[in-house]
This record gives structure tokens, sequence and C-alpha cells, in this order.
């Protein structure tokens, strides 16, 4: 019952999204969960992520992360339906390099017909860099 009150308190006092990125702005740190290709990560400012290859980039480009399903803080969460709107939240990825995993060996053999084949394999992968999370068209918060 009383966290029921309590649910009620907070999501009346946060009914509009740029109120609750107001709040969530003035905490001292945040992530948010985006999809970069395909996939959903948990990201932070400065954190180095490890995606498959990206054909069309170059070292030192910046990628515009548009697709932000959640964002957050340590005492404050905003969730999107499914994504948040994109001019209010701004996330910048920056390409660091194009590298290759571990070697990954794959042995095939048939039994008593002499066939041994060895696959030797490394996946081509791209490092990205995030930027800090801006937020941007927001009132400035009255308190």
């Amino acid at each position: 019952m009383l966290s029921q009150t309590l649910r009620k308190v907070a999501t009346s006092a946060l009914h509009t999204a740029p109120t609750a990125l107001n709040i969530i702005r003035a905490q001292p740190s945040q992530y948010v969960i985006a999809s970069v290709v395909g996939r959903k990560y948990i990201l932070t400012p400065r954190d180095v992520l490890t995606v498959p290859h990206l054909k069309d980039v170059r070292v030192g480009d910046i990628l515009h992360l548009r697709d932000i399903h959640e964002i957050g803080s340590r005492e404050y969460t905003l969730r999107g339906d499914p994504f948040l709107p994109r001019n209010h939240i701004k996330v910048e990825a920056t390409v660091m390099e194009h590298t290759k995993g571990k070697m990954e060996v794959v042995f095939k053999k048939k039994r008593r017909k002499g066939y041994q084949k060895t696959i030797k394999n490394k996946h081509p992968y791209t490092r990205l860099r995030i930027g800090p999370i801006q937020f941007t068209n927001l009132p400035l918060s009255e308190s």
C-alpha cells in the first residue's frame, strides 16, 4: 500500500519528459541504453564499445546514436516507448579503430576417409568511443 502511494507521488511529480530530463541532468552521472547495429548496449560517457564491423565509416568519424531506449542515473530513470524523443537527447560516438578478433579455428574431419580440413577466421570489429550525453531543447530548471 505504501509503495503504491509513493509510486503515485513520484509519477505525478514527473509527469512530463522535460521535467524528468532536467532532474536526470542534475545528477552526477548518467547512462543511456541505446541500439547500435541492432543490439542494445548500456553506455556511459567515455566508454569504449566494440561492435561488429561498420563498413561505411572511417577512423575519426562521428556517429550520432538515434535509437535511445532509456536514460537514467543512480536514482532516476526515463524509458521511451520504444524510443525517447530524438530532439531531447544527443549522444555521439567516435570511431577509434577497425580491428579483428582472436583467431578462431574450426577443424572438420570425416572418419576413415582421409578428409581433414582446417578453417581459420578472424571476425572484424569496429571500436567506438562514446561521447558526453547532451540534453538539448530543455528549459532550465527553476530551482
